[in-house]
């Protein structure tokens, strides 16, 4: 029996540097045995080091890119990035409403790795009342996870656990809802992920990577969460596969020689022979 490719979709921001945004998502898409596509929601200019320039696409636009794919191609799983206005996020609730694609991930991306501000504060009420309860599945760090509960970001296991199930009660109880709470800005060398589905609390621990090749991991990881899950069907090993995945690239991420701030990950450690 042949094994169906999913077709899985990007909406997010271009990051030219290609370690993070629409780039990013393709090459981990692709990496993972998915046929990536891309709505462009935003353009930047960005290099390792900094943003200094955001372009935001008219939000008609977006939703003309986005019926005018869904019409056409079957989407197996949707991955939300930086969007940036208000605007733009209410237009892809709106047509994610519409055409209610069968697996969601959100990765509510506020603030780029050069400590950027890529969304709008003002939108935080947009995304924390249209997309959170519409997605499968969202993504947040412990920073961005304090904004969408205002309050403090959290500096420790226990407190995790308390702020994903807050996070969970954000979103909509319609069938399977997951957070995925990143537990990358703890202090020390161990980390933990924290899954939760508003009954079961999974914890995910790793161990640092020492390097500063780390443009780009909350968009590798959620696309790599819209890939596997058509596959899987089950979000906990979508997840658990997400991460080794996530976990593998930042390792092998000295392989490559792009720019002299926070660099990318090696998506394609995989594929590409070892340099």
């Amino acid at each position: 029996m042949r094994t169906m490719i999913p077709n899985t979709l990007t909406i997010a921001g271009v990051d030219p540097s290609g370690g993070a945004g629409i780039l990013a998502d393709i090459k981990t898409m692709s990496a993972l045995g998915a046929y990536g596509m891309a709505i462009i929601a935003a353009l930047t200019a960005q290099n390792t080091q900094a943003v200094t320039r955001i372009c935001p696409v008219p939000p008609d636009f977006i939703a003309a890119q986005i019926d005018t794919l869904f019409a056409d191609v079957r989407v197996d799983a949707v991955k939300i990035g930086m969007l940036g206005q208000a605007g733009v996020i209410r237009t892809v609730t709106d047509r994610l409403m519409h055409w209610k694609p069968a697996h969601l991930v959100l990765d509510p991306v506020m603030v780029a790795k050069s400590g950027d501000h890529l969304l709008e504060r003002q939108a935080v009420d947009a995304l924390r009342s249209g997309l959170v309860p519409l997605a499968s599945i969202i993504t947040p760090n412990l920073p961005e996870a304090g904004v969408l509960l205002n309050q403090t970001p959290v500096d420790n296991p226990k407190d995790m656990r308390r702020a994903a199930e807050r996070l969970r009660r954000l979103m909509n109880d319609n069938g399977e809802r997951w957070v995925f709470l990143k537990g990358g800005h703890l202090p020390g060398n161990d980390t933990v992920d924290v899954l939760h589905d508003g009954d079961r609390m999974i914890e995910l621990p790793g161990r640092r990577i020492e390097t500063r090749n780390t443009h780009g991991t909350g968009c590798t990881l959620s696309a790599a969460l819209a890939a596997l899950l058509p596959r899987t069907g089950d979000v906990p090993e979508a997840a658990r596969q997400a991460k080794a995945y996530l976990e593998r690239a930042i390792a092998a991420s000295g392989q490559l020689q792009v720019g002299s701030g926070h660099g990318p990950v090696q998506h394609f450690h995989a594929w590409w022979p070892s340099a």
